[in-house]
């Protein structure tokens, strides 16, 4: 697991929670913090960088998204530079447990609202953090549970979401 991955990650989740609930989907170029120092130096006393380690990563938010019908197709279009160590996005879902997946509707409309009734549901609010070289990480915080104690991590928590991320840091 990568531990610096991991602690931005759950920074940024910490960071958008201080906002509260029904936040739109946000997009984080990933950089590294030596890199973003050189090249924007006022930046450390601003973001309070100033005592940042070599390896550090610093997410910088691409503010308002483009209009989308779907995560994918958001993500399908969008790629990065060179000097962008990787992406990370935070949305917030309603899941099921592994259990009551099987009940399912195959059609996407009927299952969405299928879901959005279910007694189970779970509203959750997903952070997935991606670097070139594969590492991986997320945050997964639960509505129901909504403390900074109570926030899960790891690196395979949503691996269909990490995946699409990924695809946008292909060369």
């Amino acid at each position: 697991m990568n531990a610096r991955l991991t602690k931005v990650a759950t920074d940024i989740e910490r960071h958008i929670a201080g906002d509260g609930w029904d936040q739109p989907p946000h997009l984080y170029a990933l950089v590294e913090t030596e890199d973003l120092l050189r090249r924007e130096p006022q930046l450390a006393g601003d973001l309070g960088l100033a005592g940042s380690l070599p390896g550090d990563i610093t997410p910088v938010d691409q503010g308002e998204l483009p209009e989308h019908d779907t995560l994918d197709e958001l993500l399908a279009g969008i790629s990065w530079p060179p000097e962008v160590l990787g992406a990370a996005l935070t949305v917030e879902r309603l899941m099921l447990p592994p259990s009551e997946e099987s009940e399912l509707p195959a059609d996407e409309q009927e299952a969405l609202r299928w879901v959005a009734e279910h007694p189970a549901r779970e509203e959750v609010r997903l952070v997935v953090a991606v670097l070139r070289d594969g590492s991986r990480a997320a945050a997964l915080r639960m509505r129901s549970h909504d403390e900074e104690t109570a926030v899960l991590s790891g690196p395979d928590l949503v691996p269909g979401l990490a995946d699409a991320l990924a695809a946008t840091l292909a060369d």
